[in-house]
């Protein structure tokens, strides 16, 4: 899917009313044999998925305790994307619905969209019709409402058949009950329509699924411009904008012209006259009749020739973006904002609408004349952020989508101002409340547990699941915001790099990030590769876990760090000394410890002992798996307690060299120097 696509998906603000996947016909005691089951059938989703076209069944158990299971994409689906999706929409079902017997999700972003279903009945080629989720696109229609209707019906009508009767499955097996169509709407705008069901359905009963699902959004979403509608048998969604790459080569399909014995007929006198002048002199056709046919062809290819010059610039720069070329970020007017707009939204930039300041600049809360509330991100005109972060940050966020990141919805570039626009996310940055005595209390186990999930798959999208390979390097707490209901969405790419697709990692003489955050080998030899920010999430995991920085401090008359005193006391069998006291006695042992040890695993010294992000929700989510031994972390201060260890035979990777005291956490390092 190209760049435009994912620019206009991202401007598109969905009202989700009813997105939850937990189906409340059932529940499981947690640690049960159905809970074991449920865990190994649903991990089992993602691998067979991608080996089987796309489309995976299975199901493990006996008896009451049987889980069966579903996961699928969408025809077209690059499969490494595929499986990463579903392995995301499976970690997501377990974490939401801790204990019910079914549940069902659709997500994903870009080309992928999948969807993952268990239950403890057998639901193979049932339809299942009674629970859905839908949402809908903010904006109204702008057109003729009349005509947008007879448009959309006509298109959705025809797709239903095409879909349910597996018109493309004759071409493409895979494209089973599967249809994505345009309609010209206008000369400048189209409908895009997207409708799928399960590929073990009958055609009767998909024709219905998606009958009920286009009936359900003409109910809730008739004058939106946009919106969907997913059931567990199947999915519709349309909108004005191409939120899928199935759109890329499909011809657009205009609405056939109406036959010449249906159009209105002249009178007979006009007849005459009009005969007589076409044939007057030996004449074929009159001036007035070639003047009436040539002037609007001439004027429809210009305009088409026009937009056609439009959409190559835009196509052109984009594709230079790929490949980290120096893009004109004014060539995306769709983002630009004009800065007499943002100075109104935050009051000129007064400081009683000043909500925070980085590294860079100051963030300001705005309210945009529509009514909607967002955080301006003004960079210092002496800021260390020139021209090439601020567009580096403004293009890459544009190309991303995720819930658990945060979301751009446009820039200023005016002169020496710099302005980035994003959501505006109501309970301010992690450290807001997790190293505030007064506010820790407020965060409990299970909240904890659920942002450490949500960065650890936004982080995941990053390196693994987005068109590009992204490297943040900038992972720590204050970089973290924290929507109304507490999910965290990762903010501050200005220092993020994009790999190439076959690029592991990347050498730099510019040092910078946040010292304590900061990987060995980045820190001291510039070093950086995704498992540079796994160290920094590890980091990240511990400081949630115990309410404290990861600063220098005297901890038992020895100098040391938090990476180091969880180590010790991993190493004397006591890592619940770790547990910030404000959660009190409410949260799981078990889980506790294996949360401290995967961060463990996590700051690791060498980059090839920590695990992947992958591997790291993996076991975030299942108990089943057997975690390694950890090894010694980087940054790991030594005193005289320590080298009676070392001399016991516990083995030690950390040189005095690299025992060099990086780790004051507050403080964000920009060395500049030529890459």
């Amino acid at each position: 899917m190209n760049l435009l696509s994912i620019l206009c998906f991202l401007l598109v603000s969905f009202g989700v009313v009813s997105a939850q996947p937990c189906v409340n016909n059932g529940f499981f005691r947690p640690n049960s044999s159905y809970d074991t089951n449920r865990g190994l059938v649903v991990s089992s989703l993602a691998p067979n998925v991608k080996a089987q076209n796309g489309f995976y069944n299975a199901s493990t158990g006996q008896g009451s305790d049987r889980v069966y299971a579903t996961g699928m994409c969408i025809p077209g689906a690059e499969p490494e994307l595929c499986s990463g999706f579903v392995q995301d929409a499976a970690d997501g079902l377990i974490r939401s619905c801790p204990n019910q017997t079914e549940a069902f999700t659709w997500s994903g972003g870009g080309q992928t969209l999948c969807m993952v279903r268990y239950s403890n009945s057998s639901f193979s080629g049932s339809l299942e019709i009674d629970h859905s989720s839908w949402g809908c696109n903010g904006l109204d229609i702008k057109s003729n409402l009349t005509d947008f209707d007879r448009i959309w019906e006509e298109l959705t009508l025809r797709m239903i058949v095409e879909a349910s009767t597996g018109k493309d499955a004759s071409v493409l097996p895979d494209n089973k009950y599967y249809a994505a169509n345009i309609a010209a709407l206008t000369v400048f705008q189209n409908i895009h329509a997207l409708m799928h069901c399960t590929p073990d359905l009958s055609s009767g009963n998909c024709e219905a699924c998606l009958r009920r699902c286009v009936g359900d959004f003409q109910k809730n979403c008739h004058v939106k411009q946009g919106g969907y509608v997913f059931r567990p048998s199947c999915i519709f969604r349309s909108d004005l904008y191409p939120f899928n790459g199935a759109f890329d080569n499909i011809t657009l399909t205009v609405p056939p012209s109406p036959s010449p014995a249906l159009l209105p007929q002249p009178p007979a006198s006009l007849k005459v006259n009009a005969t007589i002048m076409s044939h007057k002199g030996g004449k074929t056709i009159s001036k007035g009749i070639v003047i009436a046919i040539v002037v609007p062809a001439v004027i429809v290819f210009l305009v088409m020739a026009a937009l056609g010059f439009v959409v190559c610039r835009r196509r052109k720069s984009y594709q230079s973006l790929d490949h980290q070329s120096g893009i004109d970020i004014t060539t995306t007017h769709s983002l630009q904002f004009d800065f007499k707009t943002i100075e109104a939204a935050t009051d000129k930039f007064s400081e009683s609408n000043k909500i925070g300041q980085g590294g860079f600049g100051e963030v300001f809360k705005g309210v945009l004349p529509d009514g909607t509330e967002v955080a301006v991100k003004r960079l210092s005109k002496t800021s260390r952020q020139g021209a090439r972060e601020f567009k580096n940050e403004a293009v890459l966020v544009a190309k991303l989508q995720h819930r658990n990141l945060v979301r751009l919805l446009g820039f200023c570039l005016t002169g020496e101002e710099k302005i980035l626009v994003y959501e505006f996310v109501p309970n301010k940055s992690l450290d807001y409340f997790l190293f505030d005595p007064l506010k820790q209390g407020l965060v409990g186990w299970t909240t904890r547990c659920n942002i450490i999930g949500g960065i650890a798959r936004g982080i995941l999208y990053l390196h693994q699941d987005s068109r590009l390979t992204i490297i943040h390097r900038d992972l720590k707490a204050s970089n973290v915001l924290l929507d109304a209901v507490m999910n965290p969405k990762i903010a501050d790419f200005g220092i993020a790099r994009i790999f190439g697709m076959d690029q592991t990692q990347a050498e730099t003489s510019r040092i910078v990030g946040t010292y304590g955050y900061m990987s060995p080998e980045y820190a001291m030899k510039g070093h950086f590769s995704a498992k540079s920010d796994v160290y920094s999430f590890g980091v990240l995991v511990l400081e949630i876990i115990s309410g404290k920085k990861n600063k220098m401090e005297q901890r038992d008359g020895n100098v040391s760090n938090l990476v180091t005193y969880v180590w010790r006391l991993w190493r004397e069998s006591s890592p619940l000394d770790l547990v910030d006291p404000a959660i009190g006695g409410s949260y799981d042992r078990n889980e506790a410890i294996r949360f401290i040890h995967i961060a463990l695993l996590c700051v690791q010294d060498d980059p090839a002992d920590r695990p992947t992000l992958a591997s790291i929700i993996l076991m975030l989510t299942s108990n089943t798996i057997t975690l390694p031994v950890p090894r010694q972390p980087g940054f790991f201060l030594q005193g005289r307690h320590d080298q009676d260890f070392v001399a016991e035979g516990i083995e030690s990777i950390q040189s005095t060299e690299r025992s060099v005291p990086y780790t004051v956490n507050d403080v964000s390092i920009t060395e500049l120097a030529p890459r």
